[in-house]
């Protein structure tokens, strides 16, 4: 799959849950969104549940709580979207400090909050353990189709190149003088644009033709195969069997 690239989500440890192979990780992480998203929004108790799993993953995974917590502003805009489900939702008010709001909003909100915050959650704590090829190569494993593998793989490391050659536009803009500090302004960073995705265009090219030239033909080489043993995938089952027996509780509570 190509040379390693490191991301910010990742840190690095040598706990056991960095140590298991990423396709059960991703599995895992799954079957674990599963279950956070089929669980019932009236059972309130099992969200606290599910917090508590998590927070003992990422203690297994040595993962420092505020770097979690850091990571979970991602979801900010989402939040800003559930706040104002309860004003503009119909159905029947209540009166909470003085404002009328919608019992169907307020559920819904909850709703949002709730597993969103833990699929967030879960999300990052898999991006933590696992390096970007580590998990390239378990949905390759998982036997997600090689076509959308490249594309990912591809996805990623054009993000880099893209971002460094911005940079250094941006370096020799400023190098000559350039501010933007207004709407007249607006047509060099137009013109910018442009011009970056020229040289994306064209890189792409030259890089494709390096790649045709070393005996690419449609597929990625795997450069190690790493078979998971028993004792793992039970490490990792871990998780989402146990929110499972607490999704079957709240359902049955």
């Amino acid at each position: 799959m190509g040379a390693g690239h490191a991301h910010k989500l990742y840190r690095h440890g040598h706990s056991p849950v960095h140590g298991l192979p990423p396709h059960c990780k991703l599995a895992a992480t799954f079957a674990f969104v599963v279950v956070v998203v089929s669980t019932p929004r009236e059972a309130v108790w099992t969200f606290g549940l599910y917090a508590v799993l998590i927070a003992a993953a990422a203690a297994a995974a040595r993962i420092p709580a505020g770097f979690l917590l850091r990571r979970l502003l991602i979801e900010v805009p989402f939040v800003a979207f559930a706040v104002l489900m309860p004003f503009v939702a119909q159905g029947e008010r209540v009166e909470v400090l003085g404002m009328s709001l919608s019992v169907s909003g307020l559920w819904g909100a909850w709703n949002v909050l709730a597993k969103g915050t833990l699929g967030v959650a879960a999300s990052v704590l898999l991006a933590s353990t696992t390096e970007l090829r580590a998990l390239l190569l378990g949905l390759q494993r998982l036997k997600l189709p090689p076509l959308l593998v490249q594309i990912a793989s591809f996805m990623i490391r054009y993000g880099d190149v893209i971002t460094d050659e911005l940079r250094r536009m941006s370096i020799a803009r400023r190098s000559r003088g350039f501010e933007a500090r207004g709407l007249r302004h607006w047509g060099v960073l137009a013109k910018t644009a442009g011009a970056l995705f020229i040289r994306s265009y064209e890189r792409g090219e030259r890089v494709y033709l390096a790649m045709v030239s070393r005996g690419y033909a449609g597929s990625m080489p795997v450069i190690d195969e790493v078979a998971a043993t028993r004792a793992q995938w039970a490490y990792a089952a871990a998780l989402p069997v146990t929110a499972l027996a607490v999704c079957l509780m709240g359902w049955t509570l």
